[in-house]
């Protein structure tokens, strides 16, 4: 008996769930409203640069015939294991007239993706930085290091031509295990550092350098500020590639023996530039064609890098109308593309992750390394996902809820759709959000002169009898 009443109270049955926590939905009233939303283009006339990848060269834009010209500055991560960076210094064999010396030094920029012509001739020229971008600093896409000082003039600025398909390497070692694209600037020219000391090369100052003060490499505020402030990478000919760096190294080759076994090796000793450190991008875009697009108003423009963004104005005052004690219990909003009409090989890809945020949030979120909260800010689900062409966002009632509590600011119910790329964990927890500096572009149906049906936001309410 005592079973039989177990089993009969553990029914695990959900169909009645919603109306056993109403009691009975006779007690609700449900009703749903739709709102004509207005749109525009504005221009982002530059954007937050921080990133998890550089951007490298210099494109037409096949969309308006403008040129944009990426550049960018990495700095490198100084090892944890400082003590074991190099092997003790009596045993390197690797000297000249009795003092340590490198073998070979490089610069690898390592890319998996690009746009445009992988045969397309490039130029550029890796300028050797004076002084470190410090963290407490916030740097945008229009900061110029060579205006600011931060270039040394008398360090290096080594050119390297390249394309970005390498015909240098055969394509038997392109397809072994462990071979990534990149391009390689060799810094094997003799160096004087900012003290006067001469070296063979740019390794022997790195090598040398610790060994007269090891604890150094095991402070990365000493290491940019004394040892590597960082390197900046500017495109200075060519057109019609643009690399998307997802990681730099900085290699040194030397050799080495262990005494023990009377055996010598070949030593390598590697610094990385990733968004463990500090890592931006400048962007020159033509400024005169962006605003030709910012003008027209039979639509509205998501255009990256630093390009344009797509502000909309909720009609908050409507949707409350009429429903004084009232729960909005869903708000969904879909944005439809409008078709790419070109026929150009190289049309620009339309951006893959829109972030929805206030307007006056536009710097202070990502400044504060912000990510979505759903209150807020919010992600749209890509075209890709939605499979009608359309972004969606699917329950903004939080934003709504919350710009009817504080309307001091003139863009109180204004907010703006934003090309963003995305960090996240393995388990799919998004760790960061920043600007996307990659190049995407497409056109939304909005603005006032918009020739298709309006944009529509979708809103369910609920309210006891």
């Amino acid at each position: 008996m005592l079973a039989i009443l177990v089993i009969s109270s553990c029914d695990d049955t959900t169909n009645e769930l919603g109306t056993s926590l109403i009691n009975n939905m006779d007690y609700l009233n449900v009703s749903a409203d739709s709102f004509s939303v207005s749109s525009r283009t504005v221009v982002a006339d530059s954007v937050y640069s921080r990133s998890s990848y550089g951007y490298l060269g210099s494109i037409c834009d096949p969309e308006t015939n403008g040129i944009v010209t990426a550049n960018f500055m990495t700095q490198f991560h100084t090892l944890e294991d400082y003590e074991h960076t190099f092997p003790k210094e009596e045993n390197v064999i690797s000297r000249i007239d009795g003092k340590v010396v490198a073998d070979s030094c490089e610069l690898r920029l390592f890319y998996t993706s690009f746009y445009g012509d992988s045969l397309a001739p490039m130029k550029l020229v890796a300028h050797e930085m004076s002084k470190p971008m410090l963290e407490n600093r916030i740097y945008y896409s229009n900061f110029d290091p060579a205006k600011e000082g931060y270039l040394r003039s008398d360090g290096i600025n080594k050119e390297k031509t390249y394309t970005l398909a390498d015909l240098s390497v055969s394509d038997k070692a392109k397809s072994s295990t462990g071979y990534t694209t990149n391009i390689c600037i060799p810094l094997n020219d003799p160096y004087v550092d900012k003290d006067g000391n001469h070296y063979n090369n740019y390794g022997t100052y790195l090598m040398q350098t610790y060994y007269k003060n090891p604890p150094v490499y095991g402070d990365q505020l000493k290491f940019i500020k004394e040892v590597i402030p960082g390197f900046y990478f500017e495109s200075t000919g060519g057109l019609g590639a643009m690399a998307y760096i997802f990681t730099s190294k900085l290699t040194i080759y030397f050799r080495y023996t262990d005494a023990e076994a009377d055996t010598t090796y070949n030593g390598v000793v590697q610094f990385g530039g990733t968004d463990e450190v500090l890592q931006t991008t400048r962007i020159d875009n033509n400024r005169e064609t962006i605003l030709k697009l910012a003008e027209d108003n039979s639509c509205t423009y998501l255009k990256t890098p630093a390009g344009l963004f797509t502000e909309i104005t909720i009609p908050v005052d409507d949707i409350l109308k009429g429903h004084d004690g009232d729960s909005i219990n869903s708000a969904k909003l879909i944005i439809p593309r409008v078709n790419d009409t070109s026929e150009s090989d190289y049309a620009l890809s339309y951006p893959a992750n829109l972030l929805m945020i206030p307007k006056d949030s536009l710097y202070s979120f990502f400044e504060n390394n912000r990510i979505v909260n759903n209150r807020t800010s919010f992600l749209a689900n890509s075209p890709a996902s939605t499979g009608n062409n359309t972004y969606q966002f699917s329950n903004i009632s939080n934003l709504i809820s919350a710009m009817n509590i504080n309307r001091k600011s003139e863009n109180w119910n204004k907010v703006l759709l934003i090309p963003v790329d995305i960090t996240a964990t393995s388990s799919g927890s998004i760790v960061k959000i920043s600007h996307s500096m990659a190049l995407s572009s497409t056109r939304l149906v909005g603005g006032s002169e918009n020739r298709h049906s309006p944009n529509q936001l979708s809103v369910i309410y609920s309210k006891f009898k």
